[in-house]
């Protein structure tokens, strides 16, 4: 069943008719009264659309802008920049082994989430962040409130596509919340709290040429999962603690951005590899900074809690920004 959120369908009832928020809200209001509870508030307002003689959803065929996407539809056909990319995994259920990778895209209305099932997570392994990727018979499901694209075998992928370019991609606005809100696997949520712990970080190495994990073939060359031989590159990461005054929790800093928090470049951050006593010195320089940060929540089975990765990283947050937000929010 498609789904349409309820400010989407208040949206459209106003840009067919003169009807105020308040007017509209009022129809609704009366519409769940008359019905003693046993509709949502996104049907009452189906209703109150369709009596107004206003078609909520048009059928829709061809590409679709990332906007008009919704939860429920099949067959999508859309198109957009690659703005992340996660690695494909393996999982194990009732004794079988499937894989899934994902990729967030954009254009110019907005962001979805591209999660791609079975062999279609081997396309992983050719997209790079900036590629353009167009999807073909992919079904949309809801994911606490999110949609996504989701494709499997019956699906395709297309990348970079000839004769398609998508232009400004519209700025995806990550979802301000407290830590104790946060749920597993929430993602594009933005935090600003306290750093309040600083542990040493772990180095590893990762594919020159792409950024991905490694391993060693049999004769000694270096491997990736694009790249048959390769060179290895020094990559790291830094775990710090945020406290925002509603609960606390552990945040992940890759490579670029554990540099940026403790203000240094990648070539003086490759000084901790070899000397931990530098490093509490300069660990120092972050603890009791207040940061905003945007990423997404993972769980850590291992230790049962949720944790932060980290994908955007401000260690100057504006103070005027901040006043303004809440003032908006009295």
């Amino acid at each position: 069943m498609i789904k349409i959120p309820y400010e989407q369908i208040v949206q459209k009832i106003k840009e067919k008719t003169d009807a105020s928020d308040a007017e509209i809200e009022e129809k609704v209001e009366k519409k769940l009264k008359q019905l003693s509870g046993l509709i949502s508030r996104e049907g009452a307002a189906h209703i109150v659309a369709n009596e107004m003689g206003i078609k909520i959803f048009e059928p829709l065929s061809g590409k679709l802008q990332i906007k008009n996407i919704l939860s429920g539809m099949r067959d999508v056909e859309t198109v957009g920049k690659v703005l992340d990319v996660y690695e494909a995994r393996e999982f194990q259920r009732e004794g079988n082994i499937g894989k899934v990778g994902s990729v967030n895209i954009g254009d110019e209305t907005g962001s979805i989430r591209i999660v791609m099932w079975g062999n279609q997570a081997d396309n992983i392994r050719n997209i790079e962040k900036g590629s353009i990727v167009k999807v073909v018979g992919g079904y949309v499901r809801d994911n606490q409130g999110r949609k996504e694209v989701h494709v499997n075998d019956r699906s395709s992928i297309i990348i970079n596509p000839k004769g398609i370019d998508i232009g400004n991609v519209a700025e995806a606005k990550a979802n301000r919340k407290s830590i104790k809100d946060l749920n597993a696997n929430d993602n594009d949520v933005e935090l600003l709290g306290t750093v309040v712990q600083v542990f040493e970080p772990r180095f590893f190495e990762v594919c020159a040429q792409c950024g991905r994990k490694i391993k060693m073939g049999e004769d000694g060359a270096v491997i990736c999962g694009k790249h048959e031989k390769t060179t290895s590159a020094d990559a790291y990461v830094l775990n710090a603690v945020i406290d925002d005054g509603t609960d606390t929790i552990r945040a992940a800093f890759f490579r670029s951005y554990a540099a940026k928090l403790l203000g240094m470049s990648h070539e003086e951050f490759l000084v901790f590899k070899s000397n931990a006593t530098e490093f509490n010195k300069a660990k120092e320089t972050a603890l009791g900074n207040i940061i905003k940060v945007s990423g997404k929540v993972n769980k850590n089975e291992m230790f049962d809690r949720i944790e932060f990765i980290v994908n955007s990283l401000d260690t100057k947050p504006s103070p005027e920004e901040e006043l303004k937000r809440l003032e908006a929010q009295r």
